[in-house]
């Protein structure tokens, strides 16, 4: 057997060194090589899993940022059409108003133009009764050709009145 140890080249003690050379390289490989590269495996595992987790965390923090928007938006939108509405109907009932005062006014200044033209024209007619009467009054002492007293002239001018009166 000698022989053929020597042609294979197997020799105990060489391979149990080897084997113990094996093992302890083993060791401390997993020592100092194995065990780090596992730690590091395993803590970029983690970060990629935290990644994931704060990613889906954005996401439906975002879904309910967007849906608080949305229903803020909607809000907006409601308020601004009741506040439309409103300034809508505070326009009408101005406008309203502001015809009511006119017509008002209006009616208002026709009445006294009525009442202006009315006296002017209850004026005028008296102005003219008072200088129509004195015209008589001379045309009826040229007529008479006398002297007429105070109260015979003023119960001439007082028929004449009441007769342009009822002419008028």
């Amino acid at each position: 057997m000698e022989g053929f140890e020597n042609f294979i080249g197997l020799n105990p003690w060489t391979a149990l060194f080897t084997l113990c050379n094996l093992v302890i390289t083993f060791l401390i490989l997993r020592k100092f090589l194995f065990k780090p590269v596992k730690k590091m495996i395993d803590s970029r595992q983690k970060e990629i899993d935290d990644l994931y987790a704060d990613a889906g965390a954005a996401k439906s923090e975002a879904e309910a940022m967007r849906s608080d928007y949305e229903q803020k938006l909607l809000e907006a939108r409601q308020t601004s059409a009741e506040i439309l509405r409103q300034a809508q109907s505070d326009a009408d009932a101005k406008g309203e108003e502001i015809l009511r005062q006119a017509r008002s006014d209006a009616d208002a200044l026709r009445d006294k133009a009525r009442s202006d033209i009315a006296l002017e024209k209850k004026k005028a007619l008296n102005d003219i009764k008072s200088d129509i009467s004195q015209i008589a009054l001379d045309i009826a002492e040229k007529v008479v050709e006398k002297e007429i007293n105070a109260a015979d002239q003023q119960a001439l001018i007082e028929e004449f009145i009441r007769n342009m009166g009822d002419e008028v």
